[in-house]
């Protein structure tokens, strides 16, 4: 396997890996203590997330020249990102966590996809389409199974709005990263994003962070869920397109599944476990699709140079 074929294939992985990290967030906020609001975790998470980038990057010398960034994608992703945080917590709190996470995360590859059509001209295939519609067929399936629907239609806005702003941030992100670090690209987004967030820490009360318990969920929260999984996020964004970067990201509420059965104690039903099977076939037919992709455009290239 030659280096470009390694490059093709680490790109979704590493997407994949970022989204499982993301996955064990629900997880994390089972064992908080009593206290800890999704809003004030949300920010807690944020912040927390963003000053660690901000230190390993400047650590490694690669915070520098900020002042070239682009100011409308670099605003844009981090209000994206931000408001990603308020929708997506706030929605949650309203519908539910299940219905709240897979409406948020569910509605965030259509809105990526049709963001990429409508800016780049970019129309997602038929391979997007399919494995898109088996994902979003198994959160449903998820989400049937798991809960009673007590549907809040301000918290589905609000879920909508978190998809919506999460699209936002990928594609504002991806027209930062070309000649820039992704590592120092995604700790500048969050550092942004962290400092749009600080005032409410105000208005939510954060004193379950002093408890040891707490603490270890926060430092979980920001240091692996963000830190962690957005360097690995934004390293397999340089690579993969927007449609099938967020699509990829579903892997997310397939691990939460997964770790709410094995660590939490939550019963799957066979509806759930279709459900699950679904959304892992969706990401199997995307990440397979994009190898063969990357196979033909690797020969064309090869073809081309060789003439």
């Amino acid at each position: 396997m030659n280096h470009h074929n390694r490059i093709a294939i680490g790109g979704p992985l590493l997407v994949l890996a970022a989204a499982v990290l993301w996955g064990t967030t629900g997880t994390a906020q089972a064992f908080a203590p009593e206290g800890a609001t999704p809003l004030s975790v949300g920010t807690v998470r944020l912040v927390i997330g963003g000053l660690a980038l901000v230190f390993l990057v400047q650590a490694r010398g690669k915070l520098t020249d900020i002042r070239s960034y682009p100011p409308r994608p670099t605003i844009l992703a981090a209000v994206g990102i931000a408001a990603y945080q308020l929708c997506f917590f706030a929605g949650v709190s309203r519908t539910g966590v299940a219905v709240g996470t897979i409406v948020g995360i569910g509605s965030a590859p259509i809105m990526a996809g049709l963001l990429e059509w409508l800016v780049y001209g970019e129309r997602p295939g038929r391979r997007w389409l399919l494995a898109t519609t088996f994902a979003l067929l198994g959160c449903i399936l998820l989400v049937v199974a798991g809960s009673r629907l007590d549907i809040d239609p301000l918290g589905i806005v609000l879920a909508l709005g978190a998809g919506f702003s999460y699209a936002v941030y990928t594609m504002a992100s991806k027209a930062i990263l070309p000649g820039r670090s992704p590592d120092a690209v995604m700790a500048v987004i969050f550092a942004l994003g962290a400092i749009i967030l600080l005032p409410t820490l105000f208005f939510a009360s954060h004193r379950w962070i002093l408890e040891p318990v707490g603490l270890i969920v926060a430092l979980h929260l920001g240091l692996v869920t963000v830190a962690l999984a957005y360097i690995l996020f934004g390293r397999g964004l340089v690579t993969v397109p927007v449609s099938t970067t967020v699509t990829l990201t579903l892997a997310e509420p397939l691990t939460a599944a997964v770790l709410g059965i094995l660590v939490l104690g939550e019963k799957l039903s066979p509806l759930a476990a279709i459900g699950a099977g679904f959304i892992l076939f969706g990401l199997v037919v995307l990440t397979q699709g994009y190898r063969a992709d990357q196979k033909k455009r690797s020969s064309r290239h090869y073809s081309s140079t060789s003439m």
